[in-house]
């Protein structure tokens, strides 16, 4: 089963900020663009882990 997620992305003051809008909690910070996309992909991946094994 494939999940959609919305995926915020804005610089500001030279660095990338990303969140994923339905996941509280994903949100990163990198230098890149291709880096904030890397981040965010990883850590969005951790957080539904983490609630499958707390489920």
């Amino acid at each position: 089963m494939q999940q959609n997620y919305t995926t915020a992305i804005k610089q500001d003051a030279g660095w990338w900020i990303g969140w994923i809008e339905e996941v509280p909690g994903v949100n990163c910070q990198e230098a890149s663009r291709e880096g904030i996309v890397e981040t965010l992909r990883a850590a969005l991946r951790e957080a539904l882990e983490l609630n499958r094994l707390q489920a």
